[in-house]
């Protein structure tokens, strides 16, 4: 079910949770992590909620490791917990999740739309296993802006 902001949610994220975020092009992932915070590979220069890179933090390769508000990284978009593989893969002990995720908090990691992306970020630390979806299935696109992103399917 998706949650559009300002409307109350039946579905709140739990601890753990893959929060899939509707960009107007392409789908961020995040982990919640509670208390309305979520970790989140991002970009060196996404401004908060805003979703998107510049033209050189992409070509740079590096996406900066992040712990905002939910409701900052979802700005106006809507999103959906999305724990897409747990009928694949067992996820993680939460304990071991949330050390390792805080541990990356800070950290300037390599980045590639089509091996260490925002969804393989998410799903290494809920799963040990990094994997993207779209990736898989060829639906990479680059904008106009020279942005690489997911197509939404």
């Amino acid at each position: 079910m998706l949650h559009t902001p300002g409307v109350p949610s039946p579905c709140e994220p739990k601890v753990g949770d893959l929060i899939e975020i509707f960009r107007p092009v392409y789908q961020h992932w995040a982990m919640y992590v509670g208390n309305g915070y979520v970790i989140h590979l991002a970009p060196r220069s996404e401004v908060a909620g805003a979703g998107s890179s510049s033209v050189m933090s992409v070509m740079n390769n590096l996406a900066l490791v992040k712990k905002e508000r939910l409701s900052d990284v979802v700005g106006n978009d809507a999103y959906k917990v999305n724990n897409l593989w747990d009928y694949k893969y067992k996820p993680r002990h939460i304990n071991l999740i949330l050390k390792e995720a805080h541990s990356l908090v800070g950290q300037t990691l390599p980045y590639s739309i089509v091996s260490s992306n925002c969804e393989h970020f998410v799903t290494d630390l809920r799963y040990g296993k990094p994997t993207s979806r779209q990736v898989g299935h060829g639906h990479i696109v680059v904008s106009f802006l020279g942005e690489e992103c997911h197509e939404r399917r």
